[in-house]
């Protein structure tokens, strides 16, 4: 017997920022050469860039009052609690074609983003 999920996909959406596989690899990586094993993986949403937010992704040792952290294999993700609300399911992912290559984010929760892709609305 198979059951069938009948909730919308607003009510499926997680509730946190994912890591892909390649992207949490690709973050190891960078952490073992610089040899530190302390940091976590840092996204926020700040005010700014062409389309009035900005996303900032870096490498934290600190832990925020009211983070928010998911470990993805071995990789520890924070996220303030200011931006929880604009990150819930977004993708961190990491691209390396001869285009792009770095860190990109899918968020569902932004409405528009302007040509450079570090900000949104």
């Amino acid at each position: 017997m198979t059951v069938q999920d009948t909730t919308t996909d607003t009510q499926t959406r997680p509730s946190q920022v994912i890591l892909t596989d390649l992207a949490a690899s690709k973050v190891k990586s960078l952490l073992e050469q610089e040899g530190r094993d302390d940091l976590a993986l840092r996204i926020a949403v700040q005010p700014g860039g062409c389309s009035g937010m900005r996303y900032q992704l870096f490498f934290d040792e600190r832990q925020l009052d009211g983070d928010t952290v998911h470990d993805f294999s071995g990789v520890k993700v924070a996220v303030d609690r200011m931006s929880a609300p604009y990150l819930g399911g977004a993708t961190i992912d990491f691209v390396d074609t001869i285009e792009k290559q770095g860190f990109t984010i899918d968020n569902p929760n932004a409405q528009g983003s302007c040509a450079c892709g570090d900000s949104f609305h």
